[in-house]
């Protein structure tokens, strides 16, 4: 996934959201039904950052882009993609890593958002503006999404994870993978850059995940030579690469910063609040590595017989960190989304 927004909220992999006066109750009071509330049961259980966040503000949920329906835009859009990429698919193509579930990479999603906004903000017409007579209409137009824009916030991520994934699973060395790093970060460097310049002020941009600490990579792998793991039982080269995306990216916002001084961006840590959910917030020990849906192995996760249709999905889902061995549970999501709002509201120079 990668971009959402919010007031309008946006999520590219970027989501936009409405902040009226940022976030209006406190987030760990939100009461939860554990129920999906979207046809993803699959891969998510089912609630994420972005539905969180909306709820924290008091929003609606995020309708996505792409909806055949009749889409209420008003307060956000999501324009993520399950499975997309930061960097195109040619691009990686072109290091021999492919792209099996879809090509709407970070730029397609950008391409949107732009559709969207020159849609939804007219600032010129025809013809002399339709001969002078609609003039006010656009003008007031204008205003109001600058005004709109100016109370919304970006998230921009997580995005680039799936970009290792398809190389780092099928057998590239971690080595030749850190090769793209760069180039992965300077596509979600040039995506915040980009919904700057529609006139965001507001952006969160998340880090990406400590994979080493994934049932799916624990499954992948699994060795009996214990060097590898760290005291937490996770693959410690594997951690080492997320940190060095990460650290790549923090540089990245830190130019970014300089760049624009009077926009607001912000890095959410997700190495660090996983490790703070994994280890301080309850979950079952016995589970803190293991799918809750799924089957086979130390991990229950099979890479040939994935979360999906006749497999077993655990009696308790909120005692688990993973949900599939890729995604993790509604209750982790909330867990981490939790110590976003209380600790960015600050940040993000907001006032409750």
């Amino acid at each position: 996934m990668a971009l959402f927004v919010q007031p309008w909220p946006i999520f590219l992999s970027i989501n936009y959201l409405g902040l009226q006066a940022c976030f209006l109750r406190v987030f760990m009071k939100i009461k939860l039904n554990n129920v999906c509330i979207f046809p993803l049961a699959q891969i998510l259980n089912c609630v994420v950052y972005c539905i969180f966040v909306a709820m924290a503000a008091g929003l609606p949920f995020l309708n996505p882009y792409k909806s055949t329906d009749d889409a209420d835009f008003r307060h956000g859009v999501n324009f993520a993609v399950a499975g997309s990429t930061a960097l195109p698919t040619e691009i990686l193509a072109s290091e021999n890593i492919l792209s099996p579930v879809t090509n709407s990479s970070l730029s397609v999603q950008l391409g949107w958002m732009s559709t969207h906004f020159n849609s939804t903000c007219k600032t010129r017409g025809g013809w002399c503006v339709n001969q002078i007579k609609y003039l006010s209409f656009f003008l007031k137009q204008s205003t109001y999404c600058v005004e709109k824009l100016k109370n919304s916030l970006f998230m921009v991520g997580e995005i680039g994870g799936n970009d290792y994934n398809y190389a780092l699973l099928p057998g590239k060395s971690i080595e030749e993978v850190k090769k793209i790093v760069p180039n992965v970060v300077e596509a979600i460097k040039n995506a915040v850059r980009r919904v700057i310049h529609y006139g965001a002020v507001r952006v969160i941009v998340p880090g990406n995940f400590p994979i080493g600490c994934f049932p799916i990579y624990l499954t992948r792998f699994q060795t009996n030579d214990t060097a590898v793991y760290d005291e937490d039982q996770c693959l410690k080269e594997l951690n080492d690469f997320s940190k060095y995306h990460n650290d790549n990216l923090r540089r990245a916002i830190k130019d970014l910063k300089n760049e624009f001084p009077n926009v607001v961006i912000v890095l959410f840590t997700i190495i660090l609040i996983f490790c703070f959910v994994m280890l301080y917030t309850g979950f079952d020990v016995m589970s803190l590595q293991k799918a809750c849906c799924g089957i086979g192995g130390n991990y229950n996760f099979s890479l040939t017989r994935m979360c999906g249709a006749g497999l077993p999905v655990c009696s308790n889902p909120n005692q688990h960190i993973s949900w599939d061995g890729v995604h993790l549970t509604q209750e982790a999501y909330k867990f981490m989304t939790g110590w976003l709002i209380r600790n960015m509201l600050h940040k993000l120079q907001c006032s409750v």
